[in-house]
């Protein structure tokens, strides 16, 4: 059983940064594309990027490229989500999630197959 545990979110002012922290336990982390997914109040779930198992290739949304950057250790089974340049729209909670196979479709969360419980980002103005 693969379990994801995501960290690092909180209460930021909007300028400001975070950087999350998604731990995955159980074997073959580094084999797999992991994904990052955010869902505002009232919204659908909404790709956030995306990174193929050895960090080769990387996708990010329009909304949060030149700002986001996605990055793995799979020494430590972790994905990281570095956010800078926060901004009040950024609110969310935020979700790890790992590609069940293949390239495509990496921003459609039917995708994939594990999901973390999320972690609240609360950005202000």
């Amino acid at each position: 059983q693969v379990q994801l545990v995501e960290s690092g979110g909180g209460l930021v002012q909007a300028g400001g940064s975070l950087r999350l922290s998604c731990v995955a336990s159980g074997r073959s982390f580094s084999v797999y594309s992991m994904g990052w997914f955010r869902q505002a109040p009232g919204k659908e779930r909404e790709f956030v990027g995306a990174i193929t198992w050895n960090g080769g290739m990387i996708w990010y949304a329009d909304s949060v490229k030149g700002r986001f950057t996605i990055s793995r250790d799979n020494a430590k089974n972790t994905v990281f989500l570095q956010m800078n340049n926060l901004k009040p729209e950024d609110t969310a909670v935020f979700y790890c999630a790992r590609k069940s196979s293949g390239l495509v479709g990496m921003g459609e969360p039917s995708r994939y197959d594990y999901w973390g419980q999320g972690t609240q980002v609360t950005v202000s103005s």
